[in-house]
């Protein structure tokens, strides 16, 4: 069957673009998916966040649910393992309105796949995948999609029994890391798996993997017959790989200083500490950032970061 439905017709959810956001725990928050949103108008995506911690009213947890009007349309990631929290964590994100809830079942990190059995863990049980996706779907006022990897390991992949599952139990899209859990980001992903699905399932296809720029983006999006494609950590640091720009010193540096406010603007004074895995990511390229990095990654006020940046200006411009 063919799934390449146009973007409008991901069941029900409205886009105006096809490459994806992919959520990045860490890194994918409010204030980056608003950076992100000036290049695309494809779905962003929340770190994922627990359904259990959401069910419990949690307050860290309830604060990564945050989001501006401005970042749709954009999906809530929920993880977990027990069917009816699940559902219940639906339920009470429907408050919030997001445009579509998304279940992780791809994660490979040990504090969601290890003893907590979330995650890529789920992908061993293609039975409990059905029942979370059903009661969640039963609970939600918005679409449902889930984001898997191609098995646990490579004894395992089991990618058609999960697609299956997820798609009998209302899934509306799917999106495919082309890696098992067990290699976690080594190796490469498998394309060709992923086209494998993207040509047989019943719900349009979202592929995900080492997609590391705009072209390549567009070469896999018409290479594997998917209705999207996802872009992750490729997109920390260069927000303009959606819009394939390659910026200059000086608008770059106009763009971090805008990210670095909407971190204040969000987090208070601790937006300054949280921004500095950013700028690491950011200045990576620039002429004499090497200079600077450190001591970008040690200061704490605002003005100073501004200036030590504004300085990588100038120094590029006194090279040409």
């Amino acid at each position: 069957m063919d799934s390449r439905a146009p973007i409008e017709q991901f069941n029900q959810l409205t886009t105006k673009g096809n490459i994806f956001l992919a959520p990045i725990a860490g890194f994918t928050d409010s204030p980056f998916r608003r950076i992100v949103r000036k290049f695309t108008g494809a779905p962003v995506i929340t770190e994922l966040i627990s359904a259990d911690g959401i069910v419990r009213e949690n307050k860290k947890t309830l604060d990564l649910l945050k989001f501006h009007d401005d970042e749709r349309p954009l999906g809530i990631q929920i993880f977990g393992k027990i069917p009816e929290i699940m559902g219940e964590a639906a339920a009470a994100v429907n408050d919030l309105k997001p445009d579509f809830i998304d279940l992780n079942m791809g994660c490979p990190a040990m504090r969601v796949s290890g003893s907590g059995g979330s995650g890529a863990a789920l992908l061993r049980d293609p039975v409990r995948v059905r029942e979370i996706t059903e009661k969640t779907v039963s609970k939600a006022l918005v679409p449902v999609s889930a984001k898997i990897r191609i098995g646990w390991d490579d004894g395992s992949k089991n990618y058609r029994d999960i697609v299956k599952a997820l798609a009998d139990g209302g899934i509306s899209f799917i999106t495919v890391h082309g890696r098992t859990a067990s290699q976690r980001y080594r190796g490469t992903a498998d394309w060709d798996v992923i086209r494998e699905i993207a040509e047989t399932s019943s719900v349009p296809i979202v592929g995900n993997g080492d997609i590391s720029s705009l072209g390549k983006a567009m070469e896999r999006l018409n290479s594997s017959r998917c209705s999207g494609v996802m872009i992750g950590r490729c997109a920390i640091g260069n927000p303009w790989i959606f819009a394939g720009e390659k910026p200059s010193t000086e608008k770059m540096i106009s763009l971090i200083i805008e990210h670095l406010e909407l971190m204040i603007e969000f987090y208070g004074a601790r937006g300054v500490i949280l921004m500095r895995k950013h700028l690491v990511k950011y200045i990576h390229g620039i002429r004499n950032a090497s200079s600077v990095r450190r001591e970008l990654v040690t200061v704490t006020d605002k003005e100073k970061i501004i200036a030590i940046l504004q300085g990588l200006i100038y120094a590029d411009e006194a090279h040409q």
